[in-house]
């Protein structure tokens, strides 16, 4: 019995520091990346590109990682979710007796992950959409610049 509480409590705080710590390595992830795009859009000299694709190119380097953090961070968080009602589901069914307070604090505690993977989620959509806007902005002073020559 020992043993199986151990275990227990071990896949608890393995969801808790796996799913909330990939949650948290993917939001840095993404403000690092912003931080680089937007110090780079600042940067860009459209003068030095002959070629509009390779403009593009460099523009957009790194943009599809935003954008694959915002749409996975909500499935992350789920399936932290699933695995805490999961595992809140098998304690109470192993100890026999169904105890509302448990179920509520099991069932709230496998909740964050969901929460944490949307705060993860929404910030990388908005910032992807921000850095895909400032793309098109570059784009189009590159294609007028070069409508003049």
């Amino acid at each position: 019995m020992q043993l199986r509480d151990d275990f227990m409590i071990y896949a608890q705080q393995a969801l808790d520091y796996g799913v909330m710590g990939t949650l948290i390595v993917m939001s840095i992830v993404t403000l690092w990346l912003f931080i680089e795009r937007m110090m780079f859009y600042k940067s860009v000299r459209i003068e030095d590109y002959k070629h509009r694709d390779n403009l593009e190119l460099d523009l957009t380097d790194n943009l599809n990682v935003i954008s694959a953090i915002g749409a996975n961070a909500p499935y992350v968080g789920l399936l932290g979710t699933v695995i805490g009602i999961i595992i809140t589901f098998y304690t109470l069914g192993d100890v026999g007796a169904v105890d509302a307070k448990k179920i509520m604090v099991g069932l709230a505690l496998a909740l964050k992950a969901t929460a944490m993977g949307l705060v993860v989620a929404i910030p990388a959509i908005v910032a992807y959409t921000i850095l895909v806007r400032k793309v098109e902005r570059v784009l189009t002073k590159f294609d007028v610049a070069h409508e003049e020559v």
